[in-house]
């Protein structure tokens, strides 16, 4: 059986990771300013303190970075223009709760949607910092019906059910906004907060040769921000940083409103349209995906929301891979999560093979740990 960790060496790995970052802050952006005297700093407050805060600009570095080496993300060409918002000062579950509204009201930007993080304070020894308990700031409730059904999400049924315990009521519709959960401790009460109708913007979906398809009632929001991971920035832990891009349409259309255990719209637009659904050889999934995927751009086009197509995003990427290389970095990519559900073969991101993936890659964002 392995040793358990012990503090001494928490501190050591945290001291060489410390290190290696700042060395590589450095190595990016170099300036006047030596980066031993930076790293003397930083060892010191390790070992006086048991952890180190950084500097503003190694914050807002590690943010941009932690997203250049996401392996599962497309849509990295831009991970320069991140915004980073530091709020390492807030740590109560009402300004935590306030600051991710206006985290949303930031990032959708009347629809030019900019890619933003909202980094909340670190994990310090014996210190667990606050958590947002939700796994993306908007998302629609899962409602279990006396029947056995769901109306709604399903993968917004458990977090329904704890904010439901909590004291939230809710709407019981196909599109309900759950409340966001604030978790100020292990051993705390959730705190739940309705956001409000500023903050959470949405887009009806219409289809534009097909009427009846805004009569299906289907709608999305337009910020996608994860919120249950952490962001690691030289061995600093930040379990509250919740961050968003900008949707790729088959996010929505060939995924969230798709999928079986989603909203598994297919057999519906596939009734709707006409086609012979009896046999899987008629391809019908196929044709109905297509179109609900149709509406889904035409619809956030049409809302002047950005959203980008598959293939757009698709050689986007190949430039971001390109930039890279010529800079001498790798880019780790899933080959998995790279190519698009829709079409993957026609688009350029299929007929190649990328960087393995390096669990070792930092500035990154992880699973949350356990508290």
């Amino acid at each position: 059986m392995p040793p358990a960790t012990t503090p001494d060496s928490a501190q050591a790995r945290l001291a060489a990771e410390a290190v290696a970052f700042v060395r590589q802050f450095h190595h990016e952006r170099p300036g006047p300013v030596d980066p031993e005297q930076r790293i003397r700093e930083v060892l010191a407050e390790i070992d006086r303190t048991g952890s180190y805060r950084h500097t503003p600009e190694e914050l807002a570095f590690g943010a941009r970075v932690a997203w250049r080496n996401s392996a599962r993300c497309i849509g990295r060409l831009y991970w320069r223009s991140l915004v980073v918002r530091d709020l390492r000062h807030v740590d109560s579950p009402d300004e935590i709760a306030e600051h991710c509204f206006e985290h949303l009201r930031t990032a959708g930007n009347g629809g030019r949607i900019r890619p933003v993080i909202s980094v909340f304070a670190p994990d310090l020894p014996g210190r667990p910092a606050p958590r947002v308990l939700n796994q993306q700031l908007v998302r629609y409730a899962g409602h279990r019906q006396p029947d056995g059904g769901l109306l709604g999400d399903p993968a917004g049924a458990q977090l329904a059910e704890q904010a439901r315990a909590l004291g939230w009521k809710g709407r019981d519709g196909r599109f309900d906004v759950l409340p966001l959960l604030v978790r100020s401790g292990p051993w705390a009460r959730p705190q739940w907060y309705e956001l409000p109708d500023d903050a959470v913007a949405e887009v009806r979906l219409s289809h534009p040769e097909h009427g009846w398809f805004a009569a299906l009632g289907l709608r999305w929001y337009t910020v996608p921000a994860i919120s249950d991971m952490a962001l690691e920035i030289g061995g600093v832990h930040y379990p509250t940083a919740p961050f968003n891009g900008w949707y790729m349409g088959t996010e929505i259309g060939a995924r969230n409103l798709a999928d079986a255990d989603r909203y598994d719209m297919l057999a519906v637009v596939a009734e709707r349209l006409g086609l012979d659904t009896s046999s899987e050889r008629t391809l019908w999934r196929d044709r109905a995906l297509v179109e609900l995927n149709v509406a889904v751009l035409h619809s956030f086009q049409e809302a002047g929301v950005t959203m980008a197509d598959h293939h757009t995003e698709s050689e986007r990427f190949l430039r971001h891979i390109a930039q890279e290389r010529r800079l001498g970095r790798p880019t780790p990519a899933d080959w998995s999560w790279i190519v698009p559900p829709v079409s993957g073969g026609l688009t350029p991101v299929y007929h190649r093979y990328y960087d393995p993936v390096d669990p070792e890659l930092r500035p990154a964002f992880l699973p949350r740990p356990p508290w």
